[in-house]
Formats: C-alpha cells, structure tokens, sequence
C-alpha cells in the first residue's frame, strides 16, 4: 500500500465511521448514536504522537458533540453538508498542505474531500464510490473499530514502528497520570 508518511491531521465523518450509520430515536425525536470505545483511544492515540484530529460531520447532535468534547478532537465541525470550506479553513489554521491531511468518510458526500487531502480513507462498509476513490479501505465496518485499526497501521507505517511502540508513550502517559493521583 503506498501512502502518504507526512500525515498531520486526521480528519473524520462521524456517521457510518466512527458510527454504524444507525440512529435511534425515541417517540420525542431526540437521537442516539453508538459510538465504538475502542475508536475513542484512538483519538488519544494520535495526540501523544503530535497529530491533530477532527471532525467534520453533515448532521449535528448533543449527543454527537458530547462524544466528540469527551474525545478532546482538536477541531469539531458539525451540521456541515459542504465540508470544503471547513477544510480549508482547518488546513489554513494549522498552517498544513492538504496532503498533510488524512480523511476518513464512507458516503457521497465525503468525495469531495477525498481529492483534496493525502490520504484518503473508507471503511470496509462505505459506499461503492467511496470504496473504489479511496486511497486505503479499513478492514473493518464503520462503528465497528475501523478508526482505531486506520489509526494503529497509519501510526506504525508513518512512523516505522511496531504495534507495541506507538502505544508506548501513551501508556506511560497513563502511568505517569496513575502514580500522580496516588501522591494527591
């Protein structure tokens, strides 16, 4: 698989990728969604080695913008069908070249993206044009870990590092954080 290796930021659709794509809803209108924990640690993941997340997503939701702030994305963008002008104004404020972004989005309305950045990413659900425009496809569904598995191989390849490796600053952060609260 040839990528990109100067990857920044990663930027996500939340439906259908950091999701399954289904949303419930009750007899008020007010919806729920299901997001994958192991995803979540991915997110962490990137931060301890330097890269910036985000998300930009077509719908918007208390549920969807709680996740997203106790994940701590560097850029959250909702209820945004052309996610072109958020793009640019994301790549242009952390100062990064569109080939220093990775995309990760699973239907039409993704596609757009998927010519501008460096990296472009589909679950293994996705829609079939997104499938056959993507530069990588997770082996796994949308919701289903796929963000963690995308965010594991791109940090071992980018960085030239085992699995074991690229977890290591994190869970020395975590132990770090364990002997600090034990001293309060």
């Amino acid at each position: 698989m040839m990528i990109n290796l100067d990857i920044r930021l990663v930027l996500f659709d939340v439906d259908g990728v950091m999701t399954d794509g289904t949303i419930y809803m009750n007899e008020d209108g007010e919806s729920f969604k299901s997001f994958n924990v192991k995803d979540g640690l991915a997110i962490e993941l990137l931060r301890s080695h330097g890269l910036y997340s985000g998300i930009i997503s077509g719908k918007s939701s208390p549920s969807l913008e709680k996740r997203c702030k106790q994940l701590g994305f560097d850029e959250i963008v909702m209820g945004c069908k052309n996610k072109q002008p958020k793009f640019q104004y994301i790549s242009e404020k952390y100062n990064l070249k569109p080939e220093q972004i990775a995309f990760v989005g699973d239907d039409v309305l993704d596609l757009p993206l998927f010519d501008l950045v460096g990296l472009s990413v589909a679950p293994a659900d996705a829609h079939l044009l997104v499938l056959e425009s993507a530069d990588w496809v997770t082996e796994l569904q949308g919701g289903k870990g796929m963000v963690r598995e995308f965010v594991d191989k791109l940090l071992c390849l980018q960085l030239n590092l085992s699995l074991s490796e690229i977890y290591h600053p994190l869970i020395k952060k975590i132990k770090a954080d364990d002997v600090k609260q034990l001293e309060q």
